[in-house]
């Protein structure tokens, strides 16, 4: 198992798919079954493909993987929005705040290898 406690993403996806889940799991209970399955399937995703990287085959599998949970970081924060700006739908600041965040590490992280993938 990946230490997760030392590297920031990793603990900050973690955290994050474990509010999502409560989040949506109150989603439906509210009968919001549709928006609940997608948010939970893409923001528990950044998690997955971040958890991925740690053991990549590759430079270039180590970036699509970055990609990859970024791609599904941005679809969350679609779902997120949506939630945020619809009447009868709950919303929890926190998570707007966590993904913002994620983001952060998430594309400082795939700044950094594009432009240090010629040299390695």
């Amino acid at each position: 198992m990946i230490n997760f406690e030392n590297n920031p993403l990793l603990r900050k996806t973690v955290q994050f798919s474990l509010d999502i889940i409560g989040y949506c799991e109150l989603l439906e209970e509210k009968r919001k079954y549709v928006i609940a399955r997608q948010l939970l399937r893409s923001a528990t995703s950044i998690g997955a493909n971040s958890f991925e990287a740690q053991n990549p085959a590759s430079k270039k599998d180590f970036i699509n993987k970055i990609k990859i949970a970024a791609k599904e970081l941005e679809e969350t924060k679609y779902w997120l929005y949506l939630c945020k700006n619809s009447d009868n739908y709950p919303f929890d600041e926190k998570l707007e705040s966590q993904i913002n965040e994620i983001a952060k590490i998430l594309y400082k992280i795939l700044s950094t290898s594009l432009s240090n993938r010629d040299s390695l």
